[in-house]
């Protein structure tokens, strides 16, 4: 059984590694990606803050491990779902399972004003560019702003903000700094109201502004526009950039209203066997790394089944486990479910220092799985 995944991120990686694992010789798995290697989201706030080199967090395709996978470096050109074909400007790909994990593509420029006046830190290039910016500020007021909504892993707005007023106050310059957070939503993590009441009570007693509700809208030089017409002055404008389908993905088809729909358990899209997880997906979850995985899981549960001839009655359960970085060292933990037609659900654990070492652990297995070596985040 020939498997193409169209994207190496968290999902497209857990998928390629499981069944090079657990399904042998029986399938022939084809990853293809743009990028040079993969990085954590976190790792782009490590390095934007100082604490690791862009070097040490990129995990470079080349060095994938699974044996059996065959990694191609390109970039999609056209997807057809009826019949499997796949573009890329490495050539065509055909195979007898299609999974599509592209994710979301970033557009800073959707935002006007934000490219020449404001900085983005979700891509790896704008996390990464930062670090001098950051690290150079003179002190002023920052804002730390959503600018569309959907948009992925939603505590990394509140984290940033923390991690600011961490490197503010290490290089003593909060005394002529503040801190501002712009976020669509009324609380910081509204699944897990115990996470959300804990990032309110820190940012209340950091002396961080929260403006709930909001989306920056446009910017000018020095001023953020919000959503109802207000403004916010700004020295240094932090951004999550809108997110969008790909638009290889709009033009194929798969997508609706914007992002791929898929069977909530199952994670296949309308199409015969063509399977969808992650960021580019509508099934319901947050855009973040964790769903992703566990999307994949599921799907390489189903297809490891059908290389033995077996049934698989795996599902999804919309769990995920998120780390959330509070400053000072200190991580807490969320486990949040979502169950499709039912209010989500979700717990809280810390922050601790221990919770740090556990997020260590979380990202040193997976580079482990994936491409076969140690690694200390």
């Amino acid at each position: 059984m020939r498997i193409l995944i169209l994207g190496a991120g968290f999902g497209g990686l857990e998928l390629a590694a499981t069944l090079a694992n657990q399904a042998g010789d029986a399938v022939e798995v084809t990853l293809v990606d743009r990028s040079e290697g993969f990085v954590f989201g976190f790792s782009k706030l490590d390095v934007m803050f100082g604490r690791s080199s862009a070097d040490h967090v990129l995990h470079r395709y080349a060095d994938l491990a699974p044996a059996g996978v065959r990694f191609i470096a390109a970039t999609v050109r056209a997807i057809d779902p009826e019949s499997k074909r796949v573009d890329t400007d490495a050539g065509p790909l055909d195979c007898d399972v299609l999974v599509v994990a592209l994710g979301a593509d970033l557009h800073p420029g959707a935002t006007p004003g934000l490219v020449e006046h404001g900085h983005e830190f979700y891509t790896v290039a704008g996390a990464f560019g930062l670090r001098d910016v950051i690290d150079t500020f003179p002190g002023g007021d920052v804002v730390v702003a959503v600018t569309s909504t959907p948009f992925k892993c939603p505590p990394a707005p509140s984290e940033t903000a923390l991690l600011v007023h961490d490197h503010l106050r290490e290089r003593g310059l909060l005394d002529r700094s503040t801190v501002s957070l712009v976020m669509p939503l009324g609380v910081p993590i509204p699944p897990s109201p115990e996470a959300s009441a804990a990032l309110l009570i820190e940012f209340e007693r950091r002396g961080i502004a929260w403006h709930p509700g909001q989306l920056v809208r446009s910017v000018e030089p020095g001023r953020a526009m919000l959503g109802d017409d207000s403004e916010l002055p700004f020295d240094l404008l932090l951004a999550v950039p809108t997110h969008r389908a790909p638009d290889v993905v709009v033009e194929s088809g798969l997508a609706g209203e914007g992002w791929i729909p898929v069977d909530p358990l199952t994670l296949q899209t309308r199409f015969e066997d063509v399977y969808a997880v992650g960021d580019v997906t509508s099934v319901g979850t947050p855009k973040a790394g964790v769903f992703a995985e566990g999307q994949a899981v599921v799907v390489a549960a189903q297809l490891v089944a059908r290389a033995r001839g077996e049934a698989s009655a795996t599902t999804y359960d919309g769990r995920g486990v998120c780390y959330l970085e509070f400053g000072a060292d200190q991580v807490a933990k969320v486990d949040v479910t979502f169950l499709s037609g039912q209010a989500p659900v979700g717990t809280l654990q810390g922050p601790s220092i221990e919770l740090a070492r556990d997020k260590e652990t979380f990202g040193a297995e997976r580079i482990r799985r994936w491409f076969g070596r140690d690694w200390t985040p």
